[in-house]
C-alpha cells in the first residue's frame, strides 16, 4: 500500500491561481516545431532548459543494506506555463516544479511515496541553468563534477543518497535527440547515465538503513512528447550486472497497440547500438490489478530487443504511484528484474508505465 507523507502539497490548481490570479489561467498553445540535431554541452545541459514546455530529472536504483534489498526513485519535473511568461508580476506561475520520491521496500512488501509541488521563485524553488541544481522546498538534487547528491526527507521516510559516474554519458537517439513519435516534433534531447554507484541511506519510520548500490539517471526536455493517438508509455533503463546498459520503450495507444518505439544497449566496452522503429516489442507474461484503483499493469513482460529477448519481472506487484496531488496522474514504477533469453538474471532496474488507470496528457 502506498504511504504518503503528511507534508502538505499543493494542488495544480491552486499553484495555477495563485501564479494568475486576474488572467484567465490557460496556457497559450505554441504549436511545436521539430527538434534540430544539437551538440549537448555539459555540464550546462545538466541543468535547465526553461524555454522548453517540459523536463524531467529521473533516478532510479537498487540498492542493500546488509542483505536487504530497496529499491528507490526520484524525480524532478519542471513545466513552462505558456499563458503566464509575460507577466511581470513576482507571484506569476511562469515555471511549476514537482517532485517525487518512493522507496520499495522488498522485504516489508511495501512502497512508500511523497511529492511536492511549488512555482518557481521566492527561493522555494529552483532549477540552474548552468548545471544540475534542483531545488523544491526541503527536496534537492545536484551535480559537482561527476557526483550527484540527493535530499528528500518525507514524514515516514527519507533518502539521502550519493551517486558516482562509473561511465561515460550515454546520448540516447540521434547524438541526444530522441523521437517519441510518427511526426518529427514528438522527440526530445534525451541522455543516460547508467551505472551510477550508490552510497548513502533510506529511512522508513525512524529507522535508518545504510545501503549501496547501483542508479540510473535520466534527463530528458520537449517541447512535444506525445502523438495525440498516443495514451501512455511503458519504459525500462536497466543496469545490467556485466556493466552493460538497457534501455527499451513503447508509446501505445488506446488499445495496446505502439505508436513508437525505441531504445538502446550499450556493451561493457561502450559500444552503443541505438534502436531503430520496429526493432523493440513489449509483449505482457502476467498482470496485477490495483486494490486502490482497480487499474489492472502487467508485471512482467518479454521484451524483445536486437540486444536479446528478456524478461522483465517486478520484484513486488504493488508499486503503483498516485501523483494526483502533483503532476495528476496515477501509473506504476517500480523496481524490476531482468532476465535473459536463458533465463538466467542478469540485472536489475526499473520499470514504468503510464496511461493504464487514463490515457496521460503531457
Amino acid at each position: 500500500m502506498t504511504s504518503f507523507s503528511s507534508a502538505p502539497t499543493l494542488s495544480r490548481r491552486q499553484v495555477l491561481l495563485a501564479g494568475v490570479a486576474g488572467a484567465s489561467g490557460v496556457a497559450a498553445h505554441v504549436p511545436a516545431q521539430a527538434l534540430p540535431a544539437k551538440t549537448l554541452v555539459f555540464p550546462r545541459d545538466r541543468g535547465s532548459h526553461p524555454d522548453f514546455r517540459t523536463e524531467w530529472w529521473y533516478i532510479t536504483g537498487h540498492a542493500t543494506s546488509g542483505t536487504r534489498p530497496f529499491g528507490f526513485q526520484l524525480t524532478f519535473f519542471r513545466s513552462r506555463v505558456e499563458g503566464t511568461q509575460g507577466m511581470a508580476s513576482k507571484f506569476a506561475a511562469r515555471q511549476l516544479l514537482f517532485a517525487h520520491a518512493a522507496i520499495t521496500d522488498v522485504q516489508g512488501k511495501k512502497l512508500w511515496h511523497d511529492q511536492r509541488i511549488a512555482r518557481e521563485g521566492f527561493d522555494m524553488a529552483f532549477a540552474s541553468q548552468d548545471d544540475m541544481q534542483i531545488k523544491l522546498r526541503d527536496w534537492s538534487l545536484q551535480a559537482q563534477g561527476g557526483r550527484y547528491t540527493a535530499e528528500l526527507p518525507a514524514t515516514d521516510f527519507g533518502l539521502k543518497l550519493q551517486f558516482n559516474e562509473t561511465q561515460t554519458v550515454l546520448l540516447q537517439g540521434k547524438q541526444g535527440l530522441s523521437r517519441k513519435g510518427p511526426e518529427e516534433k514528438q522527440a526530445s534531447y534525451y541522455y543516460s547515465q547508467p551505472q551510477l554507484a550508490t552510497t548513502g541511506s533510506l529511512q522508513i519510520k525512524g529507522h535508518r538503513f545504510e545501503v549501496t548500490g547501483k542508479a540510473w539517471l535520466d534527463h530528458e526536455w520537449s517541447q512535444e512528447y506525445l502523438h495525440p493517438d498516443a495514451a501512455g508509455w511503458d519504459w525500462i533503463g536497466m543496469n545490467l550486472d556485466d556493466g552493460s546498459a538497457l534501455t527499451a520503450f513503447r508509446l501505445r495507444d488506446k488499445s495496446g497497440n505502439a505508436v513508437w518505439d525505441g531504445g538502446s544497449f550499450r556493451s561493457p566496452k561502450n559500444e552503443l547500438y541505438t534502436f531503430s522503429r520496429g526493432e523493440v516489442i513489449f509483449k505482457p507474461l502476467r498482470s496485477w490489478k490495483s486494490p486502490l484503483t482497480q487499474t489492472t499493469y502487467p508485471v512482467e513482460w518479454l521484451v524483445r530487443t536486437p540486444a536479446d529477448f528478456y524478461t522483465v519481472r517486478a520484484v513486488i506487484d504493488n508499486q503503483e504511484l498516485d501523483s494526483r496531488q502533483s503532476t495528476g496522474a496515477i501509473y506504476w514504477e517500480g523496481l524490476s528484474e531482468l532476465m535473459d533469453s536463458k533465463g538466467r538474471r542478469v540485472g536489475s532496474g526499473y520499470l514504468e508505465m503510464t496511461g493504464y488507470a487514463q490515457p496521460l496528457r503531457m
